[in-house]
């Protein structure tokens, strides 16, 4: 073999080695945002803590424990699961998430209409639980109140129209604004048809606070890493670093071809 020809088949393999060790640092920074994405959602900036204590629940007037009323039509293991779509659907989608995790919002913003698409079909079907992490780890009780007067929109079977608007409207992560019932009921008000006095009453004296309670209870117990958590027929797909809206549906229509 010519010398050149050595020099040659270096230099390429010199480039294919610099291609993979470029490849793998990709991915490397590409798994720490998934990872970051997902935890971030885990425990809030202890540097703000004080700042949404401080700010949190000014106008909220049901912090005591009352006695747990579920919403309309929860189902699953203890009432706990707000379903939406048709129940005869083949896949079922779980879903485990916080009004105030950011992750949460960058999860419905890429599959929302997905989702919706599949649900109206009748080939999906989702079991929305809520919890309260952010409340946890940053204080203040925004993540509680938007999750009592989801339930509340789900009494009024406006759950998700109210839902997305919430998501669609969410703060920043270190501003409790979802502690307010006034910012609350100024966001029904987007959905038509929510905005009445039965929707009001349940928002402002709590009625689904203990409901809330427990649900972030079952969600701490069930040893998941953060919110969002996402299930599908059992399997976490959140996880799942090649998971994207068109795989999704490609896996729910398959399943629903039987």
């Amino acid at each position: 073999m010519s010398e050149k020809n050595r020099d040659g088949k270096r230099t390429a393999r010199e480039r294919l080695a610099a291609e993979r060790d470029k490849q793998k640092a990709a991915d490397k920074r590409r798994r720490a945002l998934i990872v970051g994405a997902s935890v971030v959602c885990v425990l809030g900036l202890a540097a703000v803590i004080g700042v949404v204590a401080a700010n949190a629940g000014k106008d909220d007037s049901s912090d005591s424990a009352g006695p747990v009323v579920g919403p309309s039509g929860a189902q699953g293991k203890d009432g706990l699961a707000i379903p939406v779509g048709e129940e005869s659907a083949k896949s079922t989608l779980t879903v485990w998430e916080d009004f105030r995790c950011p992750a949460c919002k960058s999860f419905e913003e890429a599959y929302r209409s997905t989702i919706h698409e599949l649900t109206d079909a009748g080939k999906l079907r989702v079991d929305y639980h809520l919890a309260t992490i952010i409340d946890g780890g940053m204080g203040g009780t925004g993540s509680r109140n938007a999750a009592n007067a989801a339930a509340c929109a789900q009494d009024a079977g406006k759950f998700t129209p109210y839902h997305d608007v919430l998501y669609r409207n969410q703060p920043p992560e270190q501003d409790d604004a979802f502690a307010k019932n006034s910012k609350l009921l100024e966001l029904a008000a987007k959905v038509d048809g929510l905005d009445t006095p039965a929707f009001r009453k349940c928002v402002e004296d709590g009625t689904h606070n203990s409901w809330v309670n427990k649900s972030n209870e079952a969600f701490k117990k069930g040893g998941f890493s953060g919110t969002p958590t996402v299930l599908l027929n059992g399997k976490n797909i959140y996880q799942d670093q090649t998971m994207t809206p068109a795989k999704l549906k490609q896996m729910v229509e398959e399943a629903a071809k039987g």
